[in-house]
């Protein structure tokens, strides 16, 4: 597929997914939502790769929503949040949430700008590195308007109520060193693309479906009650003991050698 609005690449089962709207602080217009949407059902879909990086071109992760092309059309608002029913996510919700729905970690590289929409986005995947000079803020409160993209799902589970209602009802722009602080981010790095693909090659050595099992136990019952993440636990482990990828990590361990792991059995 050709993408206008994204830089989509691959190495070694890596799939590194940036916005590429540099001119624009990659200001996020309606095409880049379609495109989000859509690389990030894609990649669900693959038990082939391995891990997920998401960045911006340009020096900047997002300056947020480009308000001229979006808000001023009514039709472009409306198709971005449409849904049949009050609990699903709508396309705005679907560009954070469906970093969460993919079975491989998926890590933000963030520089720059991370404003608004943007820091909405970088909220859906699992690990986000930042640079020392990033500025982070939820700022959708300056626009009149509530945190609407599904970045809250994540929120809630990183940082205390009080802080999430400080930065929400503030749209404050926070420093790396206050976003670590606050548990926003979690790591600030001189070199934060390094950083990333040092821990996709640390991640490509263990077996797909463990990673899996602990991605999806880990979103699923992270703020469930205790019988349920239990019993999640107890499932996944039966699963991966009748894989054929804990036989090639038991032989891995005891021989010391890179067997090749096989792809992500579909169940996951």
């Amino acid at each position: 597929m050709t993408w206008n609005k994204l830089d989509v690449t691959e190495h070694k089962g890596v799939v590194t997914v940036a916005l590429n709207r540099p001119e624009k602080l990659n200001a996020i217009d309606k095409e880049m939502f379609d495109e989000l949407d859509t690389i990030s059902k894609q990649l669900r879909k693959r038990k082939d790769i391995r891990a997920v990086i998401l960045t911006g071109n340009g020096g900047t992760f997002s300056s947020g929503i480009d308000i001229k092309s979006i808000v001023t059309d009514k039709s472009k608002v409306l198709n971005l949040l449409a849904k049949l029913l009050p609990g699903n996510a709508n396309l705005a919700q679907r560009v954070s949430r469906n970093w969460r729905m993919i079975p491989v970690p998926v890590i933000a590289v963030i520089e720059g700008r991370c404003y608004g929409g943007g820091l909405q986005i970088v909220m859906g995947a699992d690990i986000r590195i930042v640079a020392p000079s990033t500025e982070l803020s939820i700022m959708e409160v300056r626009w009149g308007l509530v945190p609407d993209m599904g970045g809250l799902l994540a929120l809630r589970e990183v940082v205390s109520k009080d802080v999430a209602l400080k930065l929400t009802l503030t749209g404050d722009i926070i420093s790396a060193e206050q976003a670590l602080e606050f548990g926003v981010v979690t790591e600030v790095s001189e070199q934060p693309m390094l950083a990333a693909q040092a821990l996709c090659a640390k991640i490509r050595q263990a077996s797909p479906d463990a990673i899996a099992a602990i991605k999806h136990t880990t979103n699923r019952c992270w703020v469930s009650s205790e019988r349920r993440l239990l019993a999640k636990e107890t499932f996944s482990q039966i699963r991966l003991l009748l894989g054929r990828n804990f036989s090639i990590a038991v032989k891995r361990q005891r021989t010391s050698t890179d067997i090749e792991y096989k792809d992500r059995q579909s169940f996951w």
